[in-house]
């Protein structure tokens, strides 16, 4: 069952994390109900609120949207390693445990109680999109979503429920967009795995506050408390 007592706001921030290991618990009504609901609460460009939430729960849903995602994510991981491209991180404490966690994602997608596509609705953007769906300013389109899906990422752990953001499903969005019966001009931005979590939430660890936030002017050092 979710947390009937919602945490404070800092405790959630500050704990939360990509959780990419879950339990099979099913996730309630109104948990889901209450961080779709949180999402929705988002600021978007013009006040369009251009979003669109679509959840499958259904079993082989899931193992179809599951089955596109792993081919994503073993095609990524080939073009990754043969390029090098996190050659810049690779070293870092955090990254073998999180790439192991990245794969187990992708084996056990299909086992996640809840899948959330969270969509994009190119018609609805006005001037920030061309006649035929183009993004003239993908900085104020996605300002439009991603505000959205991260509301929904904190008010999951508020319930104490796991999510991570991913993003990998663009590698076969069109299947997963017939999965789902997604319309044309219509983007998946996120696919959002959300359950209660066999891993454990932060505290996180992050680069120091002084060492990326500056006050009136680059490097300039912001007051310490």
């Amino acid at each position: 069952m979710a947390d009937p007592a919602p945490l404070d706001f800092f405790t959630v921030v500050d704990t939360q994390r990509a959780i990419r290991r879950f339990r099979p618990d099913l996730v309630p009504d109104d948990a889901l109900r209450r961080v779709l609901e949180a999402a929705t609460r988002a600021p978007s460009a013009r006040g369009a609120e251009p979003w669109f939430f679509v959840v499958a729960r259904d079993a082989a849903l899931r193992a179809r949207i599951a089955a596109a995602y792993r081919r994503a994510w073993e095609a990524a991981r080939t073009v990754t390693a043969q390029a090098d491209l996190d050659a810049d991180l690779k070293d870092r404490p955090h990254y073998a445990r999180m790439m192991r966690g990245v794969d187990a994602l992708a084996r056990q997608l299909a086992t996640v109680p809840v899948l959330i596509a969270c969509c994009l609705d190119h018609r609805q953007l006005g001037p920030i999109a061309g006649p035929d769906g183009t993004l003239r300013s993908p900085c104020a389109a996605y300002a439009s979503i991603f505000p959205a899906v991260q509301n929904l990422l904190l008010a999951a752990r508020a319930l104490g429920l796991g999510t991570t953001l991913t993003t990998l499903h663009r590698g076969v969005e069109d299947e997963l967009a017939a999965a789902l019966a997604i319309p044309p001009g219509v983007e998946v931005a996120a696919l959002v795995p959300l359950g209660y979590p066999a891993d454990h939430f932060g505290p996180t660890r992050r680069k120091s506050l002084d060492a990326v936030a500056f006050l009136d002017g680059w490097g300039r050092p912001l007051p310490r408390r």
